[in-house]
């Protein structure tokens, strides 16, 4: 037991508080260390934190499935992985990140006027060993949460220090290879410095070798920490670079004929051999947090270089037979932040009441284009822009308990975007913009009675547009006039919530919510505009249970259902392409059972529409993934991944449009899948010193 709960049981019981006493052990001790999520942690039902505990005990084939403990949200893949992933959130998809912001030690991931996609978010930098907690939130109820947030956000921590040094080792099917070493020691009064370098490589499944590589290092200096009060601080470097060679999606008529240009064909081959990407990210950052009576003040800064390559072949010969449809987005950025906030204690009509202010700057300076290549070289250019955005916000937020059974949080966020695009193939579409918006939002809290909450959650959010398509004027292929697009999107969204842990070692959350965007405009990235769409109402259920009978046992199961819609009369239909309508997750946690561990899940995405008329529907799918780990004395771990254990032929996505292949007379409308992969083995040996 740690030194810090033997201090909690000694004061229980000195104090005689012998039942207490048994509670809080219970919680910290088998709850806690999996999740933050008690009665009266949260403003929301489907608000929640993830601790590291949970996080090591269970597998992620890719690392930005770290995401998919936030509950209800599933992680896929398209293309190749050094790209970001497709996620999928309360009837989204939500594409790399669009309408799901993620933060990762204070840095903002999502990318605005991002050469692939808005809000494009690459996780790919993260080491999972490192994180210490996950917190989520969803809807747009938070006023510290601005741009991308409105389906919801996630901020992500590292740990400042290690319990011990260690060297990890993985190897795997596919050619899969890991290497990690990590360790932090103090350098002086109260100071801590931790570093960790990951190696990695993979050729996966495919018949084309995905010949992943990726490097990735991070060092922080630290000192206090912030749990304890007081001062605290951390200065992070972080640098990261991957390349890959793809496999994109391919069409399910190549798979049925079962050969292509005289060789045969297959679900993990390749149609572009050509196709992938490369790509770096290099940050500093540092933050400051100081607690005095209650009084806490944080203060965040960050800069960062961003650099991607990305080489993509979806229509293979649609429009150019003679050299194939592949193009290039390349995207050559410098982002620099701040943020500030300042929360304190107060009385507000004789109750007590906590009150928090905010600022927030964003400015993004980046050189974006999309080129038409062939075997990755340019052959022409479609656009070429250098992009200036700078998103400013003010958010403040008032909570107050007005009886030990109510309490009230009102809120609000303005913010201001400033738009600059020079055109260097199209002077048309160079141009300035801005645009303000202001965001409400309140919560309610009723309760605890016998151990069960009550929420009511209303709120604004919004994301931005590409700043290309808000000083459009012209389209960059065809050279038609189009009309430009707001630079700020909002969403309205209303959320009725449960929580109660009134069954002993079970938490439970029931959320019922309303999310309604006014248009759901989408950056073509493969196209270089703005591709107009129509405004859309998603509602849905979630349920959500933590069920710990036994401290050895813990079981997860998550529940969610959605109906997504288009609002307007359209006799396309008013489905939303790729809306799945129903996600789903049951996972079971065996820890220290001597010196086993282990750990099956399994994870259900449903089907969703792939035409707005609905006749053509995804297929779902069903995962199930096994961990099973040994200790070796006390230093040494050797763990068994089994990934698809059932070994099943899913996708993770599917795509219905026009393509046309090689040889082809014409245009054929078809389904585009990318296969999940199949049963997949890796070993892990760690190493602690």
């Amino acid at each position: 037991m740690k030194p810090s709960l033997l201090a909690a049981a000694a004061l229980a019981a000195l104090t005689g508080a012998a039942s207490a006493q048994t509670v809080a052990l219970q919680r910290v001790e088998v709850v806690g260390r999996h999740y933050d999520n008690a009665v009266g942690s949260s403003d929301a039902a489907s608000q929640g934190s993830v601790r590291a505990e949970l996080i090591a005990s269970r597998p992620v084939l890719r690392t930005g499935e770290l995401l998919e403990f936030v509950p209800g949200l599933i992680v896929t893949q398209h293309s190749g992985d050094g790209k970001a992933n497709q996620y999928f959130l309360r009837g989204f998809n939500l594409d790399h990140g669009t309408d799901f912001a993620t933060t990762v030690i204070g840095l903002p991931v999502n990318m605005p006027s991002h050469a692939h996609g808005q809000g494009y978010a690459d996780l790919n930098f993260l080491i999972p060993e490192l994180v210490t907690r996950i917190d989520y939130r969803k809807g747009p109820y938070f006023a510290r949460n601005g741009d991308f947030s409105a389906a919801g956000s996630a901020d992500i921590d590292y740990q400042r220090r290690l319990a011990a040094p260690f060297a990890q080792l993985t190897l795997g099917e596919g050619r899969y290879r890991r290497a990690l070493a990590a360790g932090s020691a103090g350098v002086g009064a109260g100071l801590q410095l931790l570093g960790a370098f990951e190696a990695l490589g993979n050729d996966g499944p495919w018949r084309l070798p995905e010949d992943l590589r990726k490097r990735n290092a991070v060092l922080s200096l630290s000192g206090g920490d912030p749990a304890q009060g007081g001062d605290s601080w951390r200065v992070a470097l972080m640098d990261y670079r991957a390349r890959w060679t793809a496999t994109d999606q391919v069409p399910q008529r190549l798979i049925a004929a079962d050969s292509f240009n005289g060789r045969p064909f297959g679900r993990f081959d390749a149609i572009d051999t050509s196709d992938g990407g490369d790509t770096r990210r290099t940050s500093l950052s540092a933050e400051w947090q100081g607690d005095v009576d209650g009084r806490v003040t944080r203060v965040a800064a960050y800069a960062l270089h961003y650099q991607l390559s990305l080489f993509s072949n979806f229509t293979y010969a649609l429009e150019r037979p003679d050299t194939g449809d592949q193009f290039s987005q390349q995207d050559d950025r410098d982002v620099w932040g701040l943020s500030a906030s300042h929360a304190l204690p107060l009385q507000l009509a004789g109750r007590p009441a906590r009150a928090e202010l905010g600022v927030q700057v964003r400015h993004d300076r980046a050189r974006v284009g999309l080129f038409d290549t062939q075997a990755r070289a340019v052959i022409g250019t479609t656009r070429d822009d250098r992009v200036r955005e700078t998103l400013a916000g003010a958010w403040g937020e008032l909570g107050v308990e007005w009886t030990p059974w109510l309490r009230s949080i009102v809120g609000a966020r303005a913010d201001t975007a400033r738009f600059q695009v020079d055109s260097l193939s199209n002077a048309a579409n160079s141009g300035r913009a801005r645009q303000t918006l202001v965001s409400p939002k309140a919560s309610l809290v009723l309760g605890p009675w016998r151990r069960t909450e009550l929420f009511v959650n209303a709120g604004q959010g919004f994301h931005s547009n590409d700043a290309r398509g808000v000083t459009a004027r012209v389209d960059p292929r065809s050279g038609d006039p189009v009309d430009a697009v707001p630079g700020l999107v909002k969403a309205r969204g209303l959320e009725l919530g449960l929580r109660s842990e009134i069954v002993p070692g079970l938490q439970t959350s029931l959320a019922l919510w309303r999310l309604a965007f006014d248009s759901e405009l989408v950056y073509v990235g493969d196209a270089g505009a703005t591709e107009a769409n129509r405004p859309s109402r998603r509602h849905g259920v979630e349920w959500n249970n933590r069920f710990v009978p036994r401290p050895w046992l813990l079981i997860d199961a998550d529940l969610a259902w959605t109906r997504a819609r288009f609002a307007d009369a359209d006799p396309a239909g008013n489905r939303i392409p790729n809306a799945v309508d129903r996600v789903a997750s049951l996972g079971v946690t065996l820890r220290e059972l001597g010196p086993w561990s282990a750990s099956l899940q399994w994870r259900y995405l449903g089907s969703a529409p792939l035409i707005e008329d609905g006749s053509v529907r995804s297929r779902a799918s069903l995962t199930t993934n096994l961990r099973v780990s040994r200790r070796f004395g006390t230093r040494t771990e050797l763990t068994l991944d089994v990934f698809n254990l059932a070994d099943r032929r899913v996708n993770d996505i599917e795509y219905f449009y026009e393509s046309r292949l090689p040889g082809e007379a014409a245009a054929v409308a078809d389904r585009h899948l990318h296969p999940a992969e199949p049963r997949t083995l890796r070993v892990a040996l760690r190493h602690d010193f």
